[in-house]
């Protein structure tokens, strides 16, 4: 399209600077009243747009879940035929409380920049504080809770659909999509995406593909988050709930240490680089553990009953039959070395003291779905009544982890067992991965138009943009326009022992090649977290509008 048909370029980059820092001053933390409240504002700064003062009807707001009702916002701008493209992003954001005694400042952009150089600049500094006041002093960093984590990515949406209004005659569809609760289950996206088959019906829209505009983190200069993501990695968080048998701290051996064992599950799965899964040349992260504790409440001198662990395990093409079956391997091997330790122990202790009491003890590893048929045989429907009851109650809390505990703890005693033994299955929601290799010759041609347009900014703006193949962050882009297979629906719903935490995707939703282009900047959730301003409010807006025109202008 000749550069005389598009309406100024430094108009609609400086648009997105400002966006970025007007939205991050709406406190919108996940769960809070500010979340709830976003939606209307954003309504508001959107409806004052020319385009839709013009066409009120092409800005709409639909509920998502909560009290008050969380809203995902749409905004369309129409073209010609009904070819869409759908840019989108969450603007809820995690917790301001790590910023300690400037909370208040949290979402003031420029005067939390100054505060956090003053006091960066007063105390002793570790290594990642160096790097925080080196960056913060060059002016190309700017910090506030939210403004990378992403409301700057929604803003370069925005400046490239206002850029897009501003055609003549637009090649397509455009639809700018704000959606709640990314950083708790991605209601907000879930619940759009099983909305979206009607909204195209409609409309009268054809959606052929989407750009997710979530942020990534670079510790180096940038060349890492200048990127093109094709996928993202896909999300496991198995669980094993470990029942010993208690016993007096005197008397060691006459129980079974359930932090023997969960400590055997931890040592064979903590950031094992064995497990990291491969898909593309890129590797997934190590395993990591997010929580481990004995479930127990007060102090007694006892053994623990139960020890509970609960890993976070990324994946870039493993299936949940896979992951359940390779961690109920890995469970099943670190009970045996356990045991065999204990036991090796034992023989020795009373070896030396005489008695000849040693004894040792059998173990079996469970799913939680073996288990819940288990609590079904021995407490029949009226077992099956309490844990319903009880998986109701806590639906809507925000811990998923204590509510998976409290439920599999309750199925335990239903179950009438006892140690040795080891529960698995699924803590919190699964994020599925997606990647463009799944929509075959259309993902290679959305692919091709995707990279040309931002290879032909790149070299614009004199800098460089590089395809990768996974978002390496949990996101939205898991549910946008993914259809989840069906054939391991099931299995996930039978071993996630909270129902909220079970992804109930309807039938009939559209599937579609995504990717994400976002802004980049370093430590986000953190006291630090600081968005690089050149790219995100000068050549991100300017990606983001090209890789429309060229998407939309591609014909299959």
């Amino acid at each position: 399209m000749p550069s005389a048909d598009r309406p100024s370029l430094r108009n609609s980059l400086s648009r997105a600077g400002a966006l970025s820092i007007e939205m991050t001053r709406w406190p919108s933390v996940t769960e809070s009243d500010g979340e709830a409240a976003f939606s209307s504002c954003l309504m508001d700064l959107l409806g004052a747009r020319p385009y839709f003062q013009k066409h009120p009807e092409n800005l709409l707001a639909i509920d998502s879940h909560g009290t008050p009702a969380r809203q995902n916002v749409l905004a369309l701008v129409r073209g010609k035929g009904r070819r869409c493209l759908v840019l989108a992003g969450h603007f809820d954001t995690v917790s301001i409380a790590n910023y300690s005694s400037l909370v208040s400042l949290a979402c003031e952009p420029e005067a939390l920049t100054a505060a956090l150089i003053d006091e960066l600049t007063a105390k002793t500094r570790n290594p990642a504080e160096d790097k925080a006041l080196a960056d913060l002093l060059t002016g190309n960093f700017l910090a506030g809770r939210g403004l990378l984590d992403m409301k700057s990515g929604l803003a370069a949406g925005i400046a490239a659909l206002e850029r897009f209004a501003g055609l003549d005659e637009p090649p397509g569809n455009l639809l700018f999509v704000a959606t709640p609760d990314e950083e708790n289950r991605s209601r907000g996206m879930r619940s759009l995406r099983d909305a979206l088959p009607a909204i195209a019906q409609k409309f009268d829209l054809d959606i052929i593909g989407g750009i997710n505009l979530d942020a990534s983190g670079d510790d180096g200069d940038g060349e890492e988050g200048r990127a093109v993501y094709l996928g993202s990695v896909g999300k496991f968080s198995p669980f094993a709930f470990v029942a010993g048998r208690p016993t007096h701290a005197g008397y060691a051996f006459d129980g079974v240490s359930a932090h023997l064992i969960g400590a055997e599950i931890m040592r064979a799965m903590e950031t094992n680089s064995a497990l990291c899964d491969e898909a593309h040349g890129e590797i997934s992260p190590a395993p990591v553990c997010l929580e481990a504790k004995d479930v127990r409440h007060g102090y007694e001198v006892t053994t623990p009953a139960h020890v509970w662990l609960s890993f976070n395990w990324l994946t870039h093409q493993r299936t949940p039959d896979d992951v359940l079956t390779a961690f109920h391997a890995l469970a099943t091997a670190a009970l045996r070395t356990a045991l065999d330790a204990q036991a090796r122990n034992a023989k020795a202790f009373f070896e030396r003291q005489g008695s000849g009491r040693a004894e040792s003890h059998e173990g079996q590893v469970l799913t939680y779905a073996e288990l819940y048929q288990l609590a079904l045989s021995h407490g029949g429907e009226a077992a099956v009544a309490r844990l319903k009851a009880l998986d109701q109650s806590l639906a809507n809390g925000e811990d998923p982890l204590s509510i998976t505990r409290q439920i599999v703890a309750a199925t335990l005693a239903e179950a009438g067992l006892e140690g040795p033994l080891v529960i698995i299955g699924f803590s919190t929601l699964h994020y599925p991965r997606v990647h463009l290799d799944s929509a075959a010759e259309h993902g290679r041609t959305f692919e091709n138009a995707i990279m040309g347009a931002a290879t032909a900014c790149a070299k614009r703006h004199k800098t460089s943009i590089k395809p990768k193949q996974f978002f390496a962050g949990i996101s939205d882009m898991s549910f946008f326009g993914h259809r989840p297979a069906a054939g391991q629906t099931q299995l996930l719903s039978d071993n996630t022992p909270c129902s909220a935490f079970v992804d109930q995707a309807p039938d009939g939703l559209l599937s579609y090649p995504v990717v994400n282009i976002g802004p980049w900047g370093r430590d986000y959730h953190q006291k630090w977290e600081r968005l690089h301003m050149p790219y995100t409010f000068e050549i991100l807006p300017d990606i983001i509008y090209e890789a429309a025109l060229a998407c939309l202008s591609e014909e299959d």
